[in-house]
């Protein structure tokens, strides 16, 4: 049948400058969503450009790119950059990145037009400037309330919000690739040389991107810096992102009171994490989710406040440092993850005739050209 779809416009993000050191490209997103709204997006293909965009990993660009969803945006772009090579090498896509780089001047990247007069092309036009930009919280409810981080503390007492942080989780399919983690564990590993652990009452969680993703972090000592200081790592799967997250042990969900976390996940609508409508959660940067882990406070500013040692001294956190990607290559993880090599498409796989649970799949009969008649109607829907 005929099929209509309406062209999106294109709303260009131009970024300039570079990250400062306690910077996230987490923070693009929080601030693009704190401009645009939930729905700025709709209808728009986003497209990023600009001298900013070849300052971020190629992680970093999917970081941004995940969260599009939450500002509604048909899809988000960026140009092909050396980053985006550099990944593809290193995750064993070598041929992929040859031929990107080969066409990359030609259809990967924005016109010379295009980059000299932006306003000509997009029909909209939103400037950030990566080395101003704060990073931040949004939420509680809704993932475009942006509060800069120099502004949270006032927020926290204006609004009522908890300032006890109850749980503080890193990862997702939003933010847990190598770099992510290895910058948050930066962090761990400056708070354990000084005898410092999560602060009682905050549950600290950390859920790797992949199986490659948790067994680098592994052989790299990432996951060790985080159990270190009291975390616990998940397996990488859906859990908390999506509202698998079994909290009733703990009696402030149990109850239902109110209560803060903060995340560096995607979405925070209410009672989507754990099912609590009256649990807040704001999203954040992994780096800003471990002040909170550390300090326990909503309101904690680690780029200004500080933090007390085992001996009683204060001491601040240096900005956090990490690796785009791992120097020693990607782990493997575990073999049963992997494809079977020697794996052949006729080879017969014994199922017992009488078993009740398995069937092998016919194939179904080709079409006979003529259009179907006598079909059953499995559900008929309406809006």
């Amino acid at each position: 049948i005929p099929w209509e779809l309406k062209a999106p416009r294109v709303l260009g993000v131009r970024l300039q400058g570079t990250l400062h050191p306690w910077g996230s490209p987490k923070d693009v997103i929080l601030a693009l969503a704190g401009k645009l709204t939930v729905r700025g997006g709709t209808g728009f293909i986003v497209e990023y450009f600009g001298p900013g965009v070849a300052s971020l990993s190629c992680t970093g660009m999917a970081t941004i790119c995940n969260m599009g969803a939450e500002i509604g945006a048909t899809t988000s772009v960026f140009p092909y950059t050396p980053s985006m090579a550099r990944y593809l090498r290193a995750t064993q896509r070598t041929a992929i990145a040859d031929a990107a780089d080969a066409q990359q001047a030609a259809y990967l990247s924005a016109d010379a037009q295009v980059a000299s007069s932006p306003e000509k092309y997009y029909d909209e036009i939103v400037d950030i400037d990566l080395s101003a930009l704060e990073p931040g919280y949004n939420g509680p409810f809704t993932p475009d309330l942006y509060t800069p981080r120099t502004q949270m503390a006032a927020a926290v007492a204006r609004e009522g919000w908890s300032d006890t942080v109850s749980a503080a989780l890193i990862g997702s399919c939003t933010n847990s690739s190598y770099q992510d983690l290895s910058r948050a564990a930066s962090l761990a590993r400056q708070a354990s040389e000084r005898g410092v652990r999560v602060a009682e009452g905050t549950e600290f969680l950390v859920s790797p991107g992949s199986e490659q993703i948790r067994a680098t972090m592994e052989r790299d000592g990432i996951q060790q810096a985080f159990e270190a200081i009291g975390a616990r790592v998940l397996a990488n799967a859906c859990g908390p992102c999506i509202g698998q997250w079994n909290r009733d042990e703990n009696p402030v969900v149990k109850n239902r009171e109110t209560n803060s976390i903060v995340s560096s996940f995607n979405r925070n609508f209410r009672a989507r994490n754990d099912g609590n409508p009256n649990t807040m959660n704001f999203l954040t940067s992994p780096e800003m989710v471990l002040g909170a882990a550390l300090s326990g406070r909503l309101s904690f500013d680690p780029l200004t406040d500080s933090l007390t040692d085992s001996s009683g001294k204060a001491f601040k956190l240096e900005p956090p440092t990490g690796d785009e990607l791992p120097r020693d290559g990607y782990a493997q993880g575990r073999d049963e993850y992997k494809p079977l090599l020697d794996h052949q498409p006729g080879m017969e796989i014994p199922i017992a005739a009488t078993s009740a649970r398995l069937q092998t799949l016919e194939a179904f009969a080709p079409w006979s050209g003529q259009e179907f008649a006598n079909t059953r109607v499995l559900v008929t829907v309406q809006g």
